[in-house]
């Protein structure tokens, strides 16, 4: 696919900074529209890929990137731009299948990771979610597409999520790395590129397997004079990726 300038493209699919400058009427879940600086200078830093505007790679990326922001801060699911809300569902792992409006309301990352040995999806909600996974992730958790096999209307990509895991993790301790996760989706999107269902495809034992490397943080009431600080949630002032 040849380059095609930004500014044929549908709004969705251009740099999610527009999509948000244009969304004026959007309620945004804190008042406010999300601030995507921090994120950006990671992804400026830290991509493996920077692809060329106008390309597939980049047209795909900036459409998920898209959906990731609406579904994050976006509170009604009418006013996500990305999505064809009445047909809309996502999957990961091919279990089962979500509405624009249950994924609003719990989020992605209780949707996407569900139940499991070191995360209860089913006792978080959107909020306690997303603190815990940005508490861990300080420097935050960006995304980016890798490669792109197939293109519209199922489009097939394999991508990158990566963060420096300095925060606590749950009761574990940070270990410093840089987690990552990689992962193959599948997007059927119509002809002007909204995204019509979404398939995650990802190793999500491992990710948690990561994030327990460090073991279990002693009571603090076992521990030794100024031997820890917390980790405050900086949702309020982030963007992910």
């Amino acid at each position: 696919m040849t380059p095609t300038q930004s500014n044929d493209l549908p709004l969705w699919v251009q740099d999610r900074a527009k999509v948000i400058a244009a969304s004026t009427d959007a309620k945004w879940r804190y008042q406010k529209p999300p601030d995507y600086t921090r994120s950006q200078q990671n992804l400026d830093k830290e991509s493996i890929h920077h692809h060329l505007e106008g390309t597939l790679e980049a047209i795909v990326e900036n459409l998920v990137r898209t959906f990731e922001m609406e579904v994050s801060w976006k509170t009604n699911p009418q006013q996500w731009l990305s999505v064809v809300n009445d047909k809309f569902r996502v999957s990961s792992n091919g279990g089962q299948e979500y509405t624009a409006a249950e994924l609003g309301a719990k989020g992605t990352y209780n949707l996407f990771m569900s139940d499991s040995e070191h995360y209860k999806a089913s006792e978080e909600s959107f909020e306690s979610s997303h603190d815990i996974f940005h508490s861990t992730f300080p420097q935050g958790f960006p995304w980016e597409v890798l490669a792109v096999y197939s293109g519209p209307p199922h489009v097939t990509f394999k991508w990158r999520h990566w963060g420096h895991f300095q925060g606590e993790y749950k009761d574990y301790a940070p270990t410093g790395e840089t987690v990552e996760m990689i992962g193959m989706s599948v997007a059927h999107v119509t002809d002007d590129l909204k995204i019509v269902s979404l398939e995650h495809y990802f190793d999500n034992a491992l990710f948690l397997e990561k994030l327990t490397a460090g073991g279990k943080i002693e009571n603090s009431g076992n521990k030794g004079k100024g031997s820890g600080c917390p980790f405050g949630s900086w949702f309020q002032g982030l963007k992910k990726s």
